[in-house]
């Protein structure tokens, strides 16, 4: 895989986001996926911010991580059974195979969003343990 840990400051690519309200929702979005996994940021690749990570079948691979794109915050959240459910309750999103895209984080349930992160962490520790 191309996308890997680098050294690169999170905090120096969350400030470099142009869009004042999406350096906002990735400011915020760091701050409880680090709480949801107890681990620190890393920049995975130049534009992808990751928490943990697992040693799955296609290699490493953070355990929950987002990225501040121009068009939408994009979350990486593990499946898991209940997900759809949870997504569907969290407001205005849009979904691929395992990213959510978000518009605005105001725009979301905070608690659904926090109940979403936690269990994605879950599955992917319970999917890939140690």
């Amino acid at each position: 895989m191309k996308t890997r840990p680098t050294d690169a400051s999170v905090d120096d690519f969350i400030a470099a986001v142009e869009d004042p309200r999406r350096r906002a929702d990735a400011a915020a979005m760091c701050a409880l996926m680090a709480e949801a996994t107890g681990e620190p940021a890393v920049m995975w690749g130049s534009s992808i911010v990751g928490f943990g990570h697992t040693d799955g079948p296609t290699g490493d691979w953070p355990l929950i991580g987002f990225s501040p794109r121009k068009a939408n915050l994009v979350l990486y959240v593990a499946g898991f059974p209940g997900r759809e459910d949870l997504v569907a309750k969290l407001g205005k999103v849009k979904t691929g195979v395992g990213c959510i895209y978000v518009n605005r984080l105001d725009q979301l349930d905070g608690a659904v969003l926090r109940d979403l992160c936690d269990q994605s962490v879950g599955a992917m520790r319970a999917r890939h343990p140690g």
